[in-house]
This record gives C-alpha cells, sequence and structure tokens, in this order.
C-alpha cells in the first residue's frame, strides 16, 4: 500500500488513523478528509490503493462513498472502520463493496495485525464481525448443487477471496481487465451474492481457499 485516504470526522481518530496506517504499511502516504462530501473531492482527484472509512460522517453514511468508489475508483481496497457491531451496518457496507470492517474499540495491537493481514490476502475483520458473518451464512442455505463455476472463473474467485484487485488479477491471469469485470459479475451472479466478502467466504464455504475466518 502506498496510498490511503482516511475518512473520519473526529480529529484523534484522524491521527491515530493515520499513525496505524503508517505503523503498518511504512512509506505509505496519508490523506485526511473529515466529511463525505470532501472525501468525495479528494477521490476524484487521486487513486488511492486503500481506503479507511468511518460509516457515522456529518454529511452522510460512509457506505455512500464505498458505493462511489466501487464504480470510480473500483481498485481501491476499502476497510470500513467504525463502532457500529451490529448486522444492519455491516452487511450494507460489505453489500456496498467494502473488503474490510474493523472495530475502533479493539487493542492497537489488534488493529495493527488486521491491517498488515491485507498484504497476505486476509480481509481485516475484527473477532466479533467475522463471527457475525460467519453466522449469517449458516443461517443461509447452500444450493442444493454446487454452483458451475468455469476453471476461469474458479481462478477469478480464488484471487477475488485472496483480496487481489481487479488489475493485480488482470496481471496474474494475462486478461484484460473488463474481462476480469465480466468474469466478476457471472461469479456473483452464480453464487448469489453482491460484493467480494461475501464471494470470498461463498468461496470459503465452497473449498475454493482455505476459511482462516
Amino acid at each position: 500500500m502506498k496510498t490511503a485516504l482516511i475518512v473520519e470526522d473526529h480529529r484523534e481518530s484522524r491521527e491515530w488513523l493515520t499513525e496505524l496506517l503508517r505503523q503498518a504499511f511504512p512509506g505509505i502516504s496519508v490523506v485526511t478528509a473529515d466529511t463525505l462530501s470532501n472525501a468525495s473531492a479528494k477521490a476524484r482527484k487521486e487513486n488511492f490503493n486503500l481506503a479507511v472509512v468511518d460509516i457515522s460522517l456529518p454529511d452522510g453514511s460512509g457506505v455512500d462513498l464505498v458505493t462511489e468508489l466501487q464504480a470510480t475508483a473500483p481498485d481501491t481496497y476499502i476497510v470500513m472502520a467504525t463502532i457500529y457491531d451490529d448486522d444492519n451496518h455491516l452487511f450494507s457496507a460489505l453489500q456496498a463493496g467494502a473488503l474490510g470492517y474493523i472495530l475502533k474499540d479493539q487493542p492497537r495491537t489488534r488493529l495493527l495485525a488486521q491491517l498488515q493481514g491485507i498484504a497476505r490476502g486476509e480481509p481485516p475483520l475484527s473477532p466479533s464481525v467475522a463471527r457475525r458473518i460467519l453466522r449469517h451464512f449458516r443461517r443461509t442455505s447452500l444450493p442444493e448443487e454446487v454452483p458451475d463455476l468455469t476453471q476461469r472463473e474458479t481462478d477469478v474467485l480464488r484471487l477475488l477471496a485472496r483480496g487481489f484487485t481487479r488489475g493485480e488479477i488482470s496481471e496474474a491471469l494475462d486478461i484484460t481487465a473488463n474481462t476480469v469485470a465480466g468474469y466478476t459479475k457471472t461469479i456473483y451472479r452464480k453464487l448469489g451474492v453482491s460484493g467480494r466478502a461475501e464471494a470470498a467466504l461463498q468461496a470459503a464455504r465452497l473449498g475454493v481457499i482455505n476459511n482462516d475466518l
């Protein structure tokens, strides 16, 4: 990670998040925003490798920014950093395209480890959040038959689940980014999911990747 956008309205939280990112990713360049509109303006001017977004902002929900970034900067790795530990906020963020969801009240060392896990393809999820996701999927029965994924779709799914960006998948599989986007859309339809985090969990349940949660 070389560049990051932190979207947080409280100055103290912006400062410790900035320090946390600089410790997790030495040499990273950090830009901050305190409102949804300010963040949106900065995201239009610069592409960021990482965005750490609060949900509750003075002029709207951080989930709206996730939706916008998915459309305008799909390779940005988006992590929610919030106090909200409930299904409504969690699944709204994941469905919008967030790849991680961490709670601010965790110990600093745990937050640091969760962020550093991104480089190893591990979605940054607080333990209670991971348990919520797993409970949700346990309540959702699997299809009677395993989705009929082609080998190339399986390859794309495996990399999506490991946190690879569209550009990285394109390079790894020697296909265009538009082709990756097409495969991703087909995979989501076949799995019955609407976002990368859900796809990663379905991949784990289907044995495409190991379930490390």
